[in-house]
């Protein structure tokens, strides 16, 4: 049974290329999200069944360089990944606790918002923890950042569809460490010893299935 995955995240040094490299497997051609003010980061979705969606986000040349870090190591993106997923939860700040509690700091509850392409906006709180690398990527990417929607409606229910995620998979090196990250969340996600970090999704699109990572 997969957990409750509100999103993976796809990065990509190009939005405009991704999309279309997106579509080319999948069939489906992700809708454009809005951009992520003062990050410097905008993105593109698509629906994956359910309340889940893939999100592409990629640095947003339109805006200035951003005070810190991107998020998810796309300063120094030089090809395209699946680099992070997010797990839906209701009352953020009880999870968080009960995380700590589990032996797992998840880091701080942040306030998020996003404008539309028609003008309006989305608002949610999402976990953020701070890597010694500077970016928000715990366990490499494997172990998810949580999140809660405070605005209406989820993304995954304006997205293009068409795709559904069949499985999500993980490795790395020290897999021990990583499903006792995922346990305190109350995850249980079998990590496969490997020489490198991978999120494995497979999502069954149009033209088949497809396996991303």
């Amino acid at each position: 049974m997969l957990p409750a995955i509100d999103h993976l995240v796809y990065a990509v040094p190009d939005l405009e290329s991704g999309i279309e490299a997106i579509a080319g497997q999948l069939g489906v051609r992700a809708a454009h999200g809005g951009k992520h003010e003062g990050r410097g980061t905008h993105n593109a979705l698509l629906s994956l069944g359910g309340r889940a969606y893939l999100e592409i986000i990629a640095p947003d040349p339109e805006q200035p360089e951003p005070s810190g870090p991107r998020p998810f190591g796309l300063d120094d993106l030089h090809e395209p990944g699946l680099v992070a997923w997010a797990m839906a939860v209701r009352d953020i700040e009880a999870r968080v606790a009960a995380a700590r509690d589990a032996g797992y700091d998840t880091g701080a509850v942040a306030a998020m918002s996003r404008r539309l392409p028609d003008g309006g906006e989305l608002r949610w709180r999402l976990t953020f923890r701070a890597e010694p690398d500077g970016r928000s990527r715990p366990g490499d990417g494997l172990v998810p950042f949580l999140i809660e929607w405070e605005s209406e409606p989820h993304p995954s229910a304006t997205a293009p569809g068409g795709c559904g995620l069949v499985d999500l998979e993980a490795e790395h090196p020290r897999p021990a460490e990583v499903e006792g990250m995922l346990a305190a969340l109350g995850v249980e996600m079998v990590v496969g010893d490997a020489a490198r970090p991978a999120l494995i999704a497979t999502i069954e699109g149009v033209r088949g299935t497809v396996v991303l990572s």
